[in-house]
């Protein structure tokens, strides 16, 4: 393996509804038709080296899932971007390639910042039970995982909980034909939830808002996720994760100016999206 590239993609409209090992046969796919020179593992049943951190639920739209892709010969991470973006799915969208500065990816995911769209529900009603439930040191709930009934706090989880009010969320691409003077009320949750062992997702989010406050939405939520990486636990804010491998690439690049062989991948590639670029 020559390069490692890291990759955020987006995962819109009815593509929140496929589940993580299909989308990751498409962008495996993706890969193949976009004429990347990905690496393969050695043994009797080679696979593209292609792994993938904090991968939303299925269900979930996001505008920061994490990938990252080994290669055998270095590319331009811009114009592997455009080849990959051109060849996935409408829903798929590659949004953003650097290269690797090191490290490991996933352990620079330490939160996660969720929209979820509560149709059915009075702003004014949220916000009490936002506050309730911050009122609390602890919110218990249970869910159902793959080693049987858990019972995990809640609370300690959230590092903010606010309500934004009525509206759609950012990158959401709701089906509304028929509803032009609809005046179901709507509110919008702003959550930024550590990620822990085991995991607090925003539906465990809401069962703690139903246990504190009985806030329970007539229709199922509508959730996306705008961004995970590191935690400022004073801010409560994020940062992006690809920072770090970008102020790598720059100080490379002062050092060694021009990647010799970038031009190599483009040129693999064939077609009208490589003589475009």
């Amino acid at each position: 393996m020559t390069q490692r590239l890291r990759v955020r993609y987006a995962k819109r409209g009815r593509l929140r509804f496929t589940s993580h090992r299909d989308i990751s046969r498409a962008i495996e796919r993706a890969v193949r038709r976009a004429g990347i020179p990905v690496a393969f593992s050695a043994g009797f049943s080679p696979h593209p080296k292609i792994s993938y951190a904090g991968a939303a639920p299925t269900g979930v739209a996001s505008e920061a899932e994490y990938l990252e892709i080994g290669l055998t010969r270095r590319c331009d991470p811009q114009r592997l971007r455009a080849d990959l973006d051109a060849s996935l799915p409408p829903g798929l969208d590659a949004l953003d390639v650097v290269e690797s500065g090191g490290g490991g990816l996933a352990d620079r995911l330490h939160g996660s910042v969720w929209l979820v769209r509560l149709r059915g529900v009075r702003p004014a009603d949220a916000a009490d039970a936002v506050e309730r439930f911050l009122a609390r040191e602890q919110v218990e709930v249970e869910r159902l995982t793959k080693k049987g009934m858990r019972r995990f706090d809640t609370r300690q989880a959230v590092v903010g909980l606010t309500v934004e009010g009525a509206g759609e969320p950012a990158g959401q691409e709701p089906d509304r034909r028929g509803e032009e003077h609809d005046s179901t009320p709507c509110a919008i949750l702003r959550m930024v939830v550590r990620h822990v062992t085991p995991a607090v997702r925003p539906d465990d989010v809401l069962a703690g808002l139903r246990l504190v406050a009985e806030l329970a939405p007539p229709s199922p939520p509508e959730v996306i996720r705008l961004a995970q990486g590191p935690l400022d636990d004073e801010t409560g804010g994020l940062t992006d994760p690809l920072d770090f491998d970008r102020d790598v690439a720059d100080s490379r690049d002062d050092e060694q100016g021009t990647v010799d062989g970038a031009g190599e991948c483009a040129a693999s590639v064939g077609g009208d999206v490589a003589a475009d670029l």
